[in-house]
């Protein structure tokens, strides 16, 4: 079963590209200049929000080093051991909303720490995977889009990013067999 999936994801990518082509041919459009073109809008919108992103990083990049996330997890501590998970995801909660490359480094320590396959290292990669970076996010698209009104998108994206966060405490706790 693994091998068949694996070897249908192998083939996935290619017949989409080859679709596309295809129905590029079909309808007479000449593809590869409709490529190039597109190629250089996506590169002109990269230039456009690097300066949110170098703020975005560096922003993170003081936060952590001032010890400010670890002090920040420790106000939580409390709250956090009654709903069953440790005070020091608190920071990585926090950080992935604004970068996830930030976020890894913070999961990175934690496995040093932990291990990944302790309860809060399985907390962890389950948590990565269940949220989004919702500022980072919201900062860039919506600067590339020029959207200036976001009526409930951040109060979406944050209710969604609890329920990732406690979907991952729930099967973490699962899968290691804790109540």
């Amino acid at each position: 079963m693994v091998a068949a999936l694996s070897n249908l994801s192998n083939i996935v990518i290619p017949v989409i590209i080859f679709y596309v082509v295809a129905y590029g041919m079909i309808a007479k459009s000449n593809v590869y200049e409709d490529f190039i073109k597109g190629a250089g809008d996506g590169f002109r919108t990269v230039i456009q929000i690097m300066p949110t992103l170098i703020g975005l990083m560096v922003a993170v990049g003081v936060l952590r080093a001032s010890g400010f996330l670890g002090f920040v997890g420790g106000l939580f501590a409390g709250v956090t051991e009654r709903l069953g998970f440790s005070s020091e995801l608190v920071p990585l909660i926090l950080i992935k909303m604004f970068s996830s490359s930030a976020a890894t480094g913070l999961v990175l320590d934690i496995f040093k720490n932990h291990g990944p396959d302790s309860l809060i290292g399985l907390t962890t990669s389950i948590m990565m995977s269940c949220t989004e970076t919702i500022f980072y996010t919201m900062s860039v698209y919506f600067l590339a889009a020029k959207v200036t009104k976001t009526r409930y998108t951040l109060t979406g994206a944050l209710l969604s990013t609890l329920a990732g966060i406690a979907a991952s405490i729930v099967l973490a706790h699962i899968q290691n067999g804790v109540p």
